[in-house]
C-alpha cells in the first residue's frame, strides 16, 4: 500500500513573490522525477480565506487560513514578498515557534528569512538571506548571530532552511533533500536541469 503523502505548508501573504516556490510545489506535486514516488503534497495558507495577490498579479485563494490550518503538517515554508514587516506577518511567529518546537521543517525565503530574523529563529543556526546588511537591519537586537550569516544562496541547518531572493532553485533543492522527497541523486539530477537545462 502506498505511503499517505504529507503536507507541506507554503504560507503566503499578500504582495507574495510568486516563483519563490513554483518550483518546489511542483516537485512535491508531480513528483522529482516525473512519474517517481510522491511522498507530499502542498497546500497554501494565508492569514484568511480571502485570495492573496502576488507581485506578479496572480490572485490565489489559499486552501487554509491561519486559523483553520492543519496541525500535522511535514514542513512550513514562508515565501518571500513586499509584506513581511506587516501586522499580517506578525501572526506567523507563533506558527513558526510552534513548528520548531515540534521539530517540523521550516523554509524561508527573501524576505521570509528577514522575518525569521527579526524574531530570533536563526540565532542557532548557520543562514543566509538577502545580505547581512538587511538582516542586521530587520533583526536589530533580537539577531545574534552574524557569525551565522553564510554568503550563500542557500542553506540548510538542522530542520531550517533559507535562501536568498535569487535562490529559489537552491532553496528546493535543500528542502527536498530535508524532505528526503527522493533520493539525493535525483534531486541533484533534478537541479542540475532547472539550473543549466542538460541532465
Amino acid at each position: 500500500m502506498a505511503e499517505e503523502t504529507k503536507k507541506v505548508l507554503f504560507l503566503l501573504l499578500d504582495e507574495y513573490t510568486d516563483w519563490e516556490g513554483a518550483f518546489l510545489s511542483t516537485a512535491l506535486h508531480v513528483g522529482v522525477v516525473p512519474g517517481g514516488e510522491i511522498k507530499y503534497r502542498g497546500y497554501t495558507v494565508a492569514p484568511t480565506l480571502n485570495a492573496v495577490c502576488s507581485i506578479g498579479g496572480f490572485r490565489t485563494l489559499p486552501d487554509y487560513s491561519f486559523e483553520n490550518m492543519p496541525k500535522d503538517y511535514a514542513a512550513l515554508v514562508l515565501i518571500g514578498g513586499n509584506r513581511w514587516d506587516s501586522p499580517e506577518a506578525e501572526l506567523v511567529a507563533p506558527l513558526v515557534e510552534e513548528a520548531l518546537n515540534k521539530g517540523r521543517i521550516v523554509g524561508a525565503i527573501c524576505n521570509g528569512v528577514s522575518f525569521l530574523c527579526s524574531h530570533g529563529f536563526l540565532n542557532n543556526v548557520k543562514h543566509t538571506g538577502n545580505g547581512l546588511d538587511q538582516l542586521k537591519q530587520w533583526g536589530g537586537e533580537n539577531y545574534t548571530n552574524t557569525e551565522g550569516y553564510m554568503e550563500e544562496k542557500a542553506i540548510s541547518d538542522r530542520n531550517i532552511v533559507t535562501a536568498n531572493g535569487i535562490g529559489h532553485l537552491e532553496f528546493t533543492r535543500e528542502m527536498l533533500l530535508l524532505l528526503e522527497a527522493t533520493t539525493p541523486e535525483k534531486i541533484d539530477a533534478w537541479y542540475d536541469f532547472f539550473k543549466h537545462g542538460f541532465m
